[in-house]
């Protein structure tokens, strides 16, 4: 055990620098796959709290004020249900900010989808006027207890008697209206009902909305939402935060487990004389292999248990998203298991790839093979010793004749007797260090390749990170080509005129184009969900749609529809489809595939005009404003809401990349590891080049070269490793970042065509820092070592 531990302490004052690049990479992999496990905790478990706290409804139904909705709860498979409760579509607003909210009246606190106060009381059958915001919508109003809401256009006002969670589907401005629990005599005229039904089995969701889609009548039927729907905006994008955090540190768990592999494969070729005297003085094969195995799981344990230690005790404390989900996983059950499974995988993971090359030094004979004369790889190719000017190059030339200034074949200046005509003899000078360098590189292929691929595997990490955070500016530089063409979204009371509406809209300086608009809410056939069907622009001022695939809808009852709702009716670009509105059918045919980052997808789109010829009753109801270059959104927002006296509703359009700042510094972080990892590697690769020319360097001297010389041939040896992985890592990264952005935008429902890869200049500059830096490293070992003396040469060719 004491000479174990010297041999230990020994290579660790040789490698100093090599174990901290160890240390410092497990843990910042380690780190990544920590806060991958909190997302995860932090997108699932809230809602899911909540929803088990509240009994929350799978299923809620808003239907007309006429429905009967007793037969509901005798229903298969339903176990219980909530309400009906009145409803009210209004705005209300507070201290200037408005929102769209849906007034729900209660006559007491529902047992199924029971709102979790988080502030205040509950409704009191006293004061008429209260109501209990749902967080979210009190978020966006900054609404607390004690504060009175306006409902415009008329004198009422409501007091905000408490703010609580619900389960159910969240605010959003312009899209989903908020949640207002109101007492019945706060919604004297309600517009519809809702009824929320809790399932026996959730897993029967859509089995349970066609039974009652049945019995009422699709006509009764305004909106269907589900629990899974309200789960899916609840973990909106922290699961995809998650998701980028455990992919990236899974493939640098990798990375650094094939960095730890060749490290220690070079290190044992270095060493095995060093290897034979451990086993001639008695070291079994058993022991010399643990020298390695325990000498690099104290590494990685080192560096798992700094990065667990870290994220517990400073991971809350990061400001944003990520500090909020390791204080809320900090807190959930699993916890304390993770946080010991996850670092102990990793070590383990790092030690089996440590295992399997410390194998190899196990089975090191006790007497050192006398190295073979030649390389293993092999002499120089013609195409080398032709660059080293042994031969010549042979170049035809359109003219026959002599050529002046080439030299023959035997070197005297003038033409070889034996050049034939219109073809002269070049002797082109390329440094030896090039040719060598090259030769040096790539003569041991199976070595030469396995260096090449460990290295392309950090590289081609880096690539992906870098197309992502390439697609995220694409959604803040460019919106109008995913999808997102218009920067706000305006409704009007009901009492503004169409044509007043739109001259005020375009009447603004900044406002470059108003498409007005409809929105609805559709049966899809089979009755088992409600999708939004939209009508924007007109056939003379069409609303400019991102397109994916197919056409531009252009003729009479033409759509094109977003990923979510292809992948939900099970259709392509080119089918016709049928859904409900109310109690009327509308045929669509799709004629191509829009880019939709709203409603997961599930949104199918055609002009105003289309959608009034099949119900001449629908009119405008919203307005989307294409602002001019430069134009400042809120600005203009401010502008047109003191323009409209109140009654116009202005609201930002939700771009879904602004949830996803958080991610590049996620993607800054898991470079820095990448390059850690790469970093050993190639610190591996030239120790490796750097100790097998010793062998060659009196050979060298001897034809003549000079040390610089020497030097630059294991420069140019460790640069066309580099250079033959980034072109490898630029080649495959390229394509599977492509792959995985459409993957990740086809699952989310927006939809395939939303990747956008790095420009060349910047993969040019990053491969070009790659191999610089690369040959840089290299100069400082490579030129210690071609100047050594000869007597400590001959000791290591011994």
């Amino acid at each position: 055990m004491r000479a174990t531990l010297r041999w230990a302490h020994s290579d660790l004052r040789t490698h100093r620098g090599e174990a901290l690049f160890l240390v410092l990479a497990t843990a910042g992999i380690v780190a990544s796959l920590l806060l991958a496990t909190a997302l995860f905790g932090y997108a699932t478990n809230p809602w899911q709290r909540v929803f088990t706290q509240a009994r929350g409804a799978h299923v809620w139904l808003h239907t007309d004020r006429a429905a009967d909705t007793g037969e509901l709860a005798a229903l298969d498979g339903v176990q219980s249900v909530a309400g009906p409760y009145p409803t009210a579509a209004t705005t209300v607003a507070v201290r200037g900010t408005r929102a769209s909210v849906e007034l729900r009246g209660t006559a007491e606190r529902p047992d199924v989808g029971r709102p979790l106060l988080t502030a205040g009381h509950w409704l009191d059958a006293d004061d008429p006027d209260g109501v209990v915001l749902e967080t979210r919508l009190a978020r966006a109003l900054l609404a607390q207890p004690g504060d009175t809401l306006t409902l415009p256009g008329t004198p009422r006002t409501l007091t905000v008697l408490g703010i609580a969670d619900s389960p159910e589907r969240r605010y959003r401005p312009g899209e989903q209206p908020g949640l207002v629990w109101a007492p019945p005599a706060a919604v004297p005229d309600p517009g519809g009902q809702v009824i929320g039904l809790r399932l026996a089995d959730p897993g029967e969701t859509d089995y349970a909305v066609q039974r009652a889609v049945t019995v009422l009548g699709a006509g009764a039927i305004g909106q269907v939402s589900t629990w899974e729907q309200a789960r899916a905006e609840a973990q909106g994008d922290n699961r995809l935060l998650g998701q980028v955090l455990g992919l990236f540190g899974l493939g640098a768990l990798l990375a650094a487990g094939l960095a730890v592999h060749g490290a220690i494969g070079t290190r044992i070729r270095g060493h095995l004389r060093d290897i034979s005297v451990l086993k001639a003085i008695g070291f079994t094969p058993g022991q010399v292999v643990r020298v390695f195995l325990l000498q690099h799981l104290a590494y990685a344990l080192l560096g798992a248990v700094a990065a667990a230690a870290t994220v517990q005790a400073l991971g809350s404390r990061v400001p944003g998203r990520l500090g909020d989900a390791v204080g809320v996983w900090q807190g959930l059950p699993g916890h304390t298991v993770a946080l010991f499974v996850v670092p102990a995988c990793a070590v383990l993971f790092i030690g089996a790839t440590t295992g399997l090359a410390a194998w190899r030094a196990g089975r090191v004979p006790p007497v050192p093979l006398p190295r073979p004369a030649g390389a293993q790889g092999g002499g120089l190719s013609v195409a080398a010793r032709r660059a080293l000017g042994l031969r010549m190059f042979r170049v035809p030339v359109g003219a026959r004749g002599r050529v002046r200034g080439a030299r023959g074949s035997d070197g005297a200046g003038a033409p070889g007797a034996g050049v034939s005509p219109g073809v002269r003899e070049l002797e082109v000078r390329v440094p030896p260090a090039l040719v060598l360098g090259w030769h040096r590189a790539f003569a041991r292929r199976p070595r030469s390749l396995a260096t090449v691929a460990r290295l392309t595997l950090p590289l081609l990490l880096i690539v992906v990170a870098m197309s992502a955070w390439t697609t995220i500016d694409r959604f803040h530089s460019r919106p109008e080509q995913i999808g997102l063409p218009a920067a706000l979204t305006v409704r009007a009371d009901t009492d503004a005129g169409e044509r007043g509406t739109r001259a005020l809209l375009e009447r603004d300086p900044r406002v470059a184009a108003a498409y007005p608009g409809v929105e609805v809410a559709a049966l899809v056939p089979g009755q088992t969900a409600t999708i939004a069907l939209r009508g924007l622009g007109t056939r003379e001022d069409p609303y400019p749609y991102a397109l994916a695939e197919g056409r531009r809808a252009h003729g009479p009852d033409e759509a094109v529809a977003g990923q979510g709702l292809l992948d939900l009716l099970e259709v392509e670009v080119g089918d016709w489809v049928r859904m409900t509105v109310g109690d009327r059918p509308q045929i669509l045919h799709i004629v191509g595939r829009s880019i939709e980052p709203e409603n997961a997808g599930r949104v199918i789109s055609t002009s105003l005009d289309t959608l009034q010829e099949n119900d001449p009753r629908l009119r405008p109801t919203l307005y989307q404003l294409r602002l001019a270059a430069g134009a400042d959104p809120d600005e203009v927002a401010g502008r047109l809401a003191d323009a409209g006296h109140g009654r116009l509703d202005v609201h930002a359009v939700a771009n879904p990349a602004d949830g996803l700042s958080p991610l590049r510094a996620v993607v800054l972080g898991l470079i820095a590891v990448l390059a850690l990892v790469g970093l050993i590697e190639l610190l591996t690769a030239i120790g490796g080049t750097v100790r097998e020319s010793e062998r060659d360097l009196l050979a060298l001297k001897a034809i003549g070269l000079s040390p610089r010389q020497i030097t630059g041939i294991t420069v140019t040896a460790t640069g066309c490793t580099a250079l033959a992985a980034v072109l490898l890592a630029t080649a495959l990264g390229l394509p599977l970042a492509h792959w995985l952005i459409d993957a990740q935008g086809a699952s989310s429902g927006i939809g395939a065509g939303i990747a956008q890869v790095p420009s060349p200049a910047l993969l040019v500059l990053v491969g070009a820092a790659a191999v610089l830096g690369a040959a840089a490293l290299a100069a400082v070992p490579s030129a210690r070592a071609a100047r050594r003396r000869l007597a400590d040469t001959l000791s290591a060719v011994a």
